[in-house]
């Protein structure tokens, strides 16, 4: 796919395109990502940009975008007032404002997450200790992909800035197999960093 194809096909009213990836950034890629982020943002007319508000290519995407227009980015945090000074995004919406018992795609899906699937329903049924509240972070990327119906639209697209030597691993790799499991196309910066030089 190519820049020109990816705007045409997507970029249109209501349409979420996730922007997010590895916390670990290569010193190299820094400025990359940023320079993604905002490329999609002047690029672009209508999509909103949804990104976790994590550390590393998270914050750098975010950075991009927002460098162009605030509005476009919203953020998806596991908790209410989640890296709240980094959080460059103009809509906030935490896990806590989501009711996650009237969801149970939302929790079948992160259970798929095999390092945290048995501490899912500690955190669902309302635990809110240490252990549960790395369950936060694993449904808060499951939710990235899937919204909630009525509240939260679902993404249709992801561009990932991923650990190539381990693109499954982590909490990345997870919103990547949410994607694959509800059909959302992604690409990587295999791809992505070269529409910079397009």
């Amino acid at each position: 796919m190519k820049l020109h194809d990816f705007i045409n096909k997507y970029d249109k009213p209501g349409v979420v395109v996730l922007l997010e990836g590895k916390r670990t950034v290569k010193v190299e890629d820094v400025e990359k990502i940023e320079q993604f982020g905002k490329l999609m943002a002047n690029k672009t007319q209508y999509i909103l940009f949804r990104s976790g508000n994590a550390s590393g290519s998270d914050y750098y995407f975010s950075k991009g975008v927002c460098s162009v227009n605030r509005k476009r980015l919203q953020a998806i945090t596991p908790y209410n007032g989640h890296r709240k000074t980094e959080n460059y995004a103009y809509d906030t919406i935490s896990l806590d404002e989501v009711n996650v018992l009237a969801e149970p795609k939302l929790i079948y899906q992160s259970k798929k997450h095999e390092a945290t699937k048995f501490i899912i329903d500690k955190y669902v049924s309302g635990e809110r200790d240490y252990v549960s509240m790395k369950a936060a972070y694993i449904i808060r990327d499951t939710l990235k992909v899937t919204g909630v119906k009525g509240k939260i639209s679902p993404a249709i697209f992801a561009f990932f800035y991923l650990d190539l030597a381990n693109p499954d691993g982590g909490g990345t790799g997870h919103t990547k197999r949410v994607c694959q499991m509800n059909g959302v196309p992604f690409l990587s910066q295999k791809v992505w960093m070269e529409w910079l030089n397009a």
